[in-house]
């Protein structure tokens, strides 16, 4: 009878534990919803989506480099280097502040050098500082597009110059009207991962730089100058390719399974059929299958999908990829026709493509969002005021900046170092043992390199 009362009072304690844990956890689980917590996956995912787009930025600088002659390599590589780190400074100074703190309807006004950020950022669940990484790698990106429209002439000051203040006040403001509950969020605006606000806007700053430079000496329009290295341009496409998977999808800022699925998808249908459009295209008009046409067209692709990623189906994608490859061909050429030296098509690919990748999200969005689907011309409508936007903020503001680079440290290398080559003059190294030094047949010596026995 002992016994038996004993196996009972030890049922009724192990019934009454479980009982309490269940409580206890019951409890954890409902503190949990009830606040608002960091969820380590999406912490985890939005960080290397952050790691991918800042990989882009070795993209960048190989398709760039391909895209120049060999005399100009270095200061290319040099550039997008650069442009980076001097981003980083404008963006922590104030850019960050600018773009998501809260202000006004037209710029933040907290968070300078980081100061009195949350730790984890309102309405998500990931630290705050992971989020400035993810944010900060995009306005990289915007300040490194402006580089390839102003290749092979621009003074290495003037680039340290126009990337600093790219990230401290052009790119964070258009970017708060839109990502940081500005005027154009509130209207209903729609840009999911940036068409507009990474690369219409590094694009319209290029365009500027390069019209206030001029073209290079040497160029005539309707010719080509080739570059010199189509390989690392190839490696440069793969890369940037590679990194979009974390730019479109990583704007999700969550984990959400079905969600990021679609947008990789979206993402890679639209610059595949960029590629093959512009390079059959190009088999069309000159019956060669230029395969820079094609790079072009992928990367045309990419940025015109950018905006619609998350709005469009897998099939409306593939359309749009279709009609940016066909933007890029005859965008090139209408750069030759209005004789805008870009060396790289980068407005073509960045800026024509940036616009019409906000324009298809009220074209192509479901759910009654775009035109067919449903969804009438009004968001059409506020895509197109969005554009304006952009235009009317950034392109006068990049000709104020450069004309004051212009009149203060300089915007444009001497001719001589143009036509010699930027490398050696401003970086004192140079990419190849081929070259030559001062035009005579003497290889240029390296330092810590035996040089080259003489032609």
């Amino acid at each position: 009878m002992i016994q038996r009362n004993s196996r009972n009072i030890r049922r009724i304690f192990n019934v009454t534990a479980v009982l309490f844990l269940l409580i206890a956890f019951n409890k954890g689980v409902f503190a949990q919803e009830s606040e608002t917590a960091v969820s380590a996956v999406d912490t985890v995912w939005v960080l290397i989506a952050a790691f991918l787009v800042f990989f882009m930025q070795a993209g960048f600088g190989f398709l760039e480099s391909g895209f120049v002659r060999s005399k100009n390599v270095v200061n290319i590589m040099a550039e997008n280097l650069m442009d980076t780190t001097m981003t980083t400074v404008g963006f922590i100074i104030a850019g960050f502040g600018i773009m998501f703190s809260t202000g006004n309807a037209f710029f933040g006004t907290e968070w300078f050098f980081l100061n009195g950020i949350p730790e984890i950022y309102p309405g998500l669940t990931i630290p705050t500082l992971a989020f400035f990484f993810f944010q900060f790698a995009f306005c990289a990106a915007a300040s490194t597009i402006a580089s390839g429209l102003m290749a092979e002439r621009t003074d290495f000051k003037a680039d340290l110059a126009y990337s600093f203040l790219t990230g401290l006040i052009i790119y964070p403001v258009f970017g708060h009207w839109v990502w940081g509950g500005g005027w154009l969020a509130q209207l209903g605006y729609l840009d999911f991962a940036g068409s507009s606000v990474v690369h219409l806007v590094g694009a319209y700053v290029g365009l500027a730089g390069t019209i206030m430079l001029g073209k290079r000496k040497d160029k005539k329009f309707g010719h080509t100058i080739r570059g010199h290295n189509i390989p690392l341009a190839a490696m440069g496409v793969f890369v940037l390719w590679l990194g979009w998977f974390g730019f479109n999808p990583g704007s999700q800022l969550n984990a959400e399974p079905s969600a990021i699925s679609l947008i990789v998808v979206t993402t890679d249908f639209a610059a595949t059929t960029g590629a093959i459009t512009a390079m059959f295209l190009s088999f069309i008009h000159t019956r060669k299958w230029d395969v820079s046409m094609a790079f072009n067209g992928a990367l045309g692709g990419l940025v015109a999908i950018t905006a619609p990623c998350a709005f469009v189906t897998p099939q409306g994608a593939l359309m749009i990829g279709v009609i940016a490859g066909v933007i890029t061909y005859y965008g090139v050429d209408l750069m030759e026709k209005v004789k805008i030296d870009d060396p790289v098509g980068a407005f073509p690919v960045h800026g024509l493509n940036g616009m019409f990748g906000v324009l298809a999200v009220g074209i192509w969005g479901v759910d009654g969002l775009g035109l067919l689907h449903g969804g009438g011309f009004t968001q059409l409508g506020i895509q197109a005021l969005g554009l304006l936007a952009a235009t009317a903020w950034t392109l006068p503001l990049a000709f104020l900046m450069f004309y004051a680079i212009k009149k203060t440290i300089g915007l444009r290398v001497a001719t001589t170092v143009e036509e010699e080559g930027i490398d050696l003059e401003y970086h004192g190294i140079g990419s190849y043992p081929e070259f030559i030094e001062n035009g005579s047949k003497k290889p240029v010596s390296f330092p810590g390199v035996l040089p080259s026995p003489t032609d």
